[in-house]
């Protein structure tokens, strides 16, 4: 089982930019991660966080997946890129800060470096749900 307390060691962001909280649960195909809700620098004010940004939380989450995958083969931690969002529907135009989420993410398609994730975001009174299309290259070495 792979140590999932500190967010940092999962995905390729720092400081206020790690929006995840901690990870809850993961699988083969699948994470779940929560967060409350903060203004940190994302668009919004000290009240509400638009729920676009929920697009980043589970691009998050997918990031998380990744990591873990990535520490299960021994591998480093790769960056990675959201091409696209299908389907983004949300039933609440923002977040109340201060608010718990949780983000659910399910891998549906998986190449080397292309991937397709089915996403979820819970609160109280709050759904959800996105198609994220993520890319991550590979690691290449630079020649000397």
């Amino acid at each position: 089982m792979i140590d999932c307390t500190d967010i940092a060691e999962l995905i390729p962001h720092s400081g206020r930019m790690i929006l995840l909280d901690r990870i809850l649960d993961y699988d083969e195909q699948s994470l779940s991660a929560e967060l409350i809700v903060r203004d940190n620098g994302l668009p919004g004010n000290d009240k509400i966080v638009p729920a676009w940004a929920g697009i980043e939380y589970m691009a998050q989450a997918v990031a998380a997946y990744a990591g873990i995958k990535s520490k299960q083969l021994g591998e480093p931690i790769k960056p990675g890129f959201l091409l696209g969002t299908r389907r983004y529907t949300s039933n609440v135009s923002s977040f109340n800060v201060g608010s718990a989420l949780i983000i659910q993410v399910r891998n549906i398609i998986q190449d080397e470096k292309l991937g397709v994730f089915d996403c979820k975001i819970y609160g109280t009174g709050i759904e959800i749900s996105a198609n994220l299309n993520v890319y991550q290259p590979s690691l290449g070495v630079c020649p000397t």
